[in-house]
């Protein structure tokens, strides 16, 4: 069987190693317009911010590791179109060369693209975009440039945030606008997210919440100003991390898309046309605290779903166990974490939810030093009392860890009730006799 994987990030590279490894037998074409692969964009504010000084560990996977294993990869290859009818895949190579390739299963792992405003302010000078590897070299380039010194960044969720931060610790002035009311508004309540605003703010950063970026003023071409509905700023540079969209634009008309046209899958990946696979960030996913599909955009998704779909593709049944959308973000030493749903959201998706907040410190009272306040919510459904959220916020990194316990609370349907009487583990080095996690169960409605 011939298998054509579109797209080598986090999703195509997981089915790509998951079938070459499991299922030797079939032939692998990998192909991606990109001439780089398995780039970890997550890395990108940390280079930025010369937390780390080389690139090169942000990428964990090569080209000749997938060919080793007998896979052909086609590499700065455009696909133009795609026949669902005739399984035919037309790609424009770098050389101008232009092929006709057949295929017996397809997947797309096209994943996401930025949201670029109808404008073409777009395209002025200083006017940037993080995505790809390239695009981070280029705003790095102009970082260096001593003359840009006051840089927009318009989005305040996790890229934004973070690249304000990167960009701060290189000494220049940073200007964060969002049209929330505060920063990571996606995934956190106010409550929480407020406490990363005092964060910001207390770093130095200039934040502009609730401001609507109307355009750009230009001299000589290059962007010079930032304008909103309430004022316009002076500045160098412009970065937006205003949010990305599927890049379905090979399955338009085709295959069954949500309303932001990520392409529908059922719970083994497999869209409308049974011989076509999605995954990643070009594709639905099933949500096991909405219990339904959506789309969450996030690398541990893609890498999940790039596995379970090879494995059904080469004729190996697996369902999906579906995902929570777990995160967490660490600005100077400040760390988050969620999974689920916020209040907010849930209320958005009409679920109707209870939530319980709890803060204490991380280990027994009587240790004085390395002993941070940690802050916590629990949103539970109000009929079922099963957990659909959480949300952690401290200076301490444990919470990354416990995270990961809500996460399998929501996908295993577990109670705010069941929750209270877990048998969790006390030592004073770690915790409190009564943490901070079973006494927001325990005074939960």
């Amino acid at each position: 069987m011939k298998i054509i994987i579109i797209g080598t990030n986090h999703a195509g590279i997981a089915a790509a190693n998951t079938l070459l490894d499991n299922y030797p037998e079939h032939e692998i074409l990998m192909l991606d317009r990109s001439n780089n692969m398995s780039y970890i964009g997550a890395g990108t504010a940390m280079w930025l911010g010369r937390q780390i000084d080389e690139t090169d560990d942000l990428f964990y996977s090569q080209s000749s590791d997938f060919q080793t294993k007998g896979a052909k990869i086609l590499t700065e290859a455009e696909v133009s179109l795609i026949n669902f009818e005739k399984k035919e895949v037309n790609v424009t190579l770098k050389s101008g060369e232009f092929l006709v390739e057949s295929y017996d299963k397809l997947i797309l792992a096209t994943g996401s693209s930025p949201i670029v405003p109808d404008s073409s302010e777009s395209e002025l000078e200083g006017v940037h975009f993080v995505k790809l590897f390239q695009e981070a070299q280029a705003i790095d380039e102009e970082l260096s440039r001593p003359e840009v010194n006051r840089i927009a960044i318009i989005g305040a969720g996790y890229i934004g945030t973070e690249v304000a931060e990167g960009i701060k610790r290189r000494g220049k002035e940073v200007l964060l606008f969002d049209t929330e009311s505060t920063s990571l508004a996606t995934y956190y309540d106010e409550e929480f997210a407020k406490t990363m605003d005092n964060n910001l703010e207390e770093h130095g950063i200039e934040l502009h919440l609730g401001e609507i970026v109307v355009g750009y003023e230009e001299k000589n071409n290059r962007v010079s100003q930032v304008k909103t509905n309430k004022a316009a700023y002076e500045i160098d540079m412009v970065i937006n991390c205003i949010g990305f969209k599927p890049n379905s634009v090979l399955a338009e008309g085709k295959l069954e898309t949500l309303k932001n046209k990520a392409i529908k899958v059922d719970k083994y990946q497999q869209t409308s046309d049974p011989n076509v696979y999605a995954i990643g960030d070009v594709a639905s996913i099933y949500s096991n605290a909405l219990q339904d599909f959506t789309y969450i955009a996030l690398a541990t998704n893609a890498v999940r779903s790039g596995i379970v779909a090879a494995h059904n593709l080469a004729g190996t049944l697996l369902e999906s166990a579906g995902v929570q959308g777990s995160n967490g973000i660490s600005i100077f030493g400040y760390h988050m974490t969620s999974t689920g749903l916020s209040v907010k959201s849930a209320k958005k998706l009409g679920l109707e939810v209870l939530y319980t907040d709890f803060e204490d410190k991380q280990k027994a009272w009587f240790l004085k030093t390395s002993n941070e306040t940690v802050k916590i919510r629990i949103v539970y459904e109000k009929e079922s009392r099963r957990i659909v959220g959480a949300q952690m916020a401290s200076y301490s990194e444990i919470i990354a860890g416990n995270i990961n316990m809500f996460s399998l609370a929501i996908q295993n349907q577990t109670t705010i009730d069941e929750l209270a009487l877990l048998d969790l583990f006390f030592l004073p080095h770690f915790n409190n006799p009564y943490n901070y996690m079973t006494m927001a169960a325990l005074t939960a409605k």
